[in-house]
């Protein structure tokens, strides 16, 4: 079985429709089956968590990891080296936080603006960051130290990869924090719609910035991507506070 048993009306009724279509389809994901059972509150924490815990554990090893220099370095490039694994560990798990964490987007927007958009794309977003950490961006400009210096003209077929998975979750953060600000209009929460929209805006201006390869365009990038993703995380932790399960 997998309803909840100790959880409000509506996690409920959540719940039994969630255990309905798994007997007409048959089976459930692992992250629904998981996501089943776990109650609202604890399901948008996981939103909350992902993306500050992403941003922390790479600007830590921005900060520590030389010669990493992120005016010169996407955040990706940390995936190389002796101690890449902690990168691809923190894209793997942030991706996976996220994709569990939108049944609780799901729940705690039902029927209301952006209440199907928004969960779907923080799933995809999450999706993308398992993928940009399965698929390693290649060594470059001189990182990890031993690589050569400049801009590699050749791209492997997993950094390739990479650049399609981080496309992907950076398109599906940006459009969540549009339709966040659509949701949070509607309500009548005219501050939070206006800074959805500015840190989409940010987002793009911050990416659009680094791919013309603009000076210190990595750190625009990081900038742009740390501010979509902590909004949908801070979003997610607002609707929390209102949610009772």
């Amino acid at each position: 079985m997998t309803t909840a048993l100790n959880t409000p009306a509506g996690d409920k009724t959540t719940a039994a429709t969630t255990a309905a279509g798994a007997t007409a389809a048959g089976t459930l994901s692992p992250a629904a089956t998981y996501a089943s059972g776990v109650s609202t509150r604890a399901l948008l924490g996981c939103v909350a968590l992902a993306f500050p815990l992403w941003g922390v554990v790479s600007l830590a090893q921005a900060a520590t990891r030389r010669p990493f220099n992120i005016t010169r370095h996407p955040l990706s490039i940390l995936s190389n080296g002796t101690l890449g694994w902690i990168q691809i560990t923190n894209f793997v798990l942030c991706g996976v936080l996220a994709l569990i964490g939108s049944a609780g987007l799901r729940r705690a927007l039902s029927g209301a603006p952006g209440g199907r958009w928004v969960p779907r794309l923080v799933a995809g977003a999450g999706a993308g960051m398992i993928a940009a950490g399965v698929f390693r961006m290649d060594p470059d400009n001189g990182f990890p130290a031993g690589a050569p210096t400049g801009t590699a003209t050749t791209m492997s077929w997993h950094s390739a990869l990479h650049m399609v998975s981080g496309t992907v979750s950076f398109a599906a953060i940006i459009a969540a924090c549009f339709v966040l600000g659509r949701h949070f209009g509607r309500a009548g929460d005219r501050a939070r719609a206006r800074v959805s929209r500015i840190a989409a805006v940010v987002f793009i201006l911050g990416d659009g910035w680094a791919m013309t390869g603009g000076a210190w365009g990595s750190l625009t990038l990081a900038v742009g991507a740390l501010t979509g993703m902590l909004w949908v995380s801070l979003s997610a932790y607002h609707l929390r506070g209102r949610s009772g399960g």
